[in-house]
């Protein structure tokens, strides 16, 4: 999908994320621990989510041809 799809997912994934640890009281350290893990997660996700188009073009035959490919992020 493209980003600009995917991005409202990476929205509710972040929110979702300040509200798990909206309540957290008991340690602010293994607060932000998670929040960053789940953040670094959530833009995985995104990144991945991207495809990308490429051109095929073949060469050195005489049925030489052309096209067009996706592709996804790994």
């Amino acid at each position: 999908m493209s980003l600009d799809t995917a991005e409202p997912i990476l929205v509710n994934a972040l929110l979702q994320i300040m509200k798990d640890e909206a309540n957290e009281e008991n340690s602010a350290e293994s607060s932000r621990a998670r929040i960053a893990e789940k953040m670094a997660g959530a833009i995985k996700d995104f990144v991945k989510a991207g495809q990308v188009k490429v051109t095929v073009a073949t060469t050195g035959t005489a049925t030489a041809q052309t096209g067009t490919g996706i592709g996804n992020m790994i």
